[in-house]
């Protein structure tokens, strides 16, 4: 079902989703897509989208059929040498347990725990300095910085570059700003420019790395001889990558719903557990909304057939609010148990870094809730990140006492 005249087609956003009001609300068109159309074919896109529960788990678990390598550089691709794709979310085993094995052990959930001290000093240290405010721009002043001078830290690289590190990783899951061939096209040269960069950037690390004896990630892929050059420079660029814009988005989206559903209070005094309470957030408002695979094989899906090569979007955002699955699915519901909720994915692809999501996000509002007694968001109007695949605000400004 291929469209070779349109190769930037699956950059596009659906078509549903093309304003910010639905970007920031997009559960009805779930709900409809869910009832209506729960596996279609979008030929503006050239993609098939999928919406159920059930179809979504068996598209991220089933990576025989459902396969998470790139089937075309032109669409998918972030970088020309595809550096950023020889990496463990874009190959399939063997290569990919070799990938992931190399660093599994570092992403552990006890692993995490004991770096959690550490964690808890550069959430204060953020804390304090705008702790004689009145006012938090949560997002720029703490959601975005906190995680990613804990993955700076863990790679071994200079945290005060951390502006240019959130610049290349908002370009690489950026979506165009309109519709047009000429913004896809932007779009596209932006992602390929920062993949670039920072593949410039982490090749002279691991060169001045090469014969060092340190225990941060970047020295363990330098020293390495179980990588190729390109998967140590994927490796590093991916940890980076996604070791702060999915956490940025959990903690933003945890005192957004905090305040709107009036339980910050009882999470902030332990009448609401907080771990509990972070997994409704993931569940609710699931940082990333969408994943993306390419049929292996042809295959039968929810009565579809679905031909090999073809791409697949499984919206994870709207599988978590799937009524078969979950009682009142759009409540948020804070305690709810049991939450069988797939916000980190699913299978062998399933998110390395949740553990140290949910330890950062656990760490960040106990911090916050803590150190004040007010959070209350200040601005009604809101602006959705502008990405078809992320799912968070770009600003959100809060009053604190």
């Amino acid at each position: 079902m291929d469209s070779p005249d349109k190769p930037n087609a699956a950059l596009r956003p659906p078509t549903e989703l093309r304003d910010r009001e639905r970007q920031l609300a997009p559960f009805d068109w779930y709900a409809e897509m869910r009832r209506d159309a729960p596996i279609r074919y979008d030929e503006r896109r050239n993609i098939w989208d999928v919406f159920r529960y059930e179809d979504v788990d068996r598209v991220l678990s089933d990576h025989d059929s459902f396969t998470s390598g790139v089937r075309d550089a032109t669409e998918v691709s972030f970088d020309d040498d595809q550096a950023f794709n020889r990496t463990m979310i874009n190959t399939e085993p063997p290569e990919h347990d070799r990938l992931r094995g190399f660093v599994d052990e570092r992403f552990r959930p006890g692993t995490i725990r004991e770096f959690r001290p550490r964690i808890e000093e550069l959430a204060d240290e953020f804390l304090d300095a705008i702790e004689d405010e009145n006012r938090i721009e949560v997002v720029g002043d703490f959601a975005y910085p906190f995680p990613v001078t804990v993955i700076a830290e863990l790679l071994g690289i200079p945290a005060d570059r951390r502006d240019q590190f959130k610049a290349w990783s908002d370009a690489l899951v950026a979506s165009p700003r309109d519709e047009t061939e000429a913004a896809i096209e932007e779009n596209r040269e932006n992602r390929q420019r920062a993949s670039r960069e920072m593949s410039d950037y982490f090749a002279d690390l691991l060169d001045e790395r090469a014969d060092g004896d340190g225990d941060d990630l970047v020295t363990l892929a330098a020293t390495s001889d179980d990588l190729e050059r390109s998967e140590k420079i994927g490796f590093c660029m991916l940890l980076l990558t996604a070791g702060n814009i999915t956490t940025t988005n959990l903690i933003t989206n945890a005192v957004w719903c905090f305040d709107e559903h009036d339980v910050t209070d009882a999470v902030r005094t332990g009448g609401i557990d907080r771990k509990r309470a972070i997994e409704e957030v993931l569940r609710y408002r699931s940082p990333v909304q969408s994943l993306r695979r390419v049929a292996a094989r042809d295959v039968e899906l929810g009565g579809k057939t679905i031909e090999s090569g073809d791409l697949i979007s499984a919206w994870v955002g709207s599988a978590n609010r799937d009524p078969d699955v979950f009682d009142t699915p759009d409540e948020f519901r804070p305690e709810r148990s049991p939450n069988r909720h797939i916000a980190f994915g699913k299978g062998i692809h399933y998110c390395l870094g949740a553990p140290l999501a949910r330890v950062e996000a656990d760490v960040a509002l106990e911090a916050l809730l803590e150190r004040f007694d007010t959070v209350e968001p200040t601005e009604a109007t809101k602006k959705p990140v502008p990405s078809q695949i992320l799912y968070g605000l770009e600003s959100l400004p809060c009053r604190v006492e």
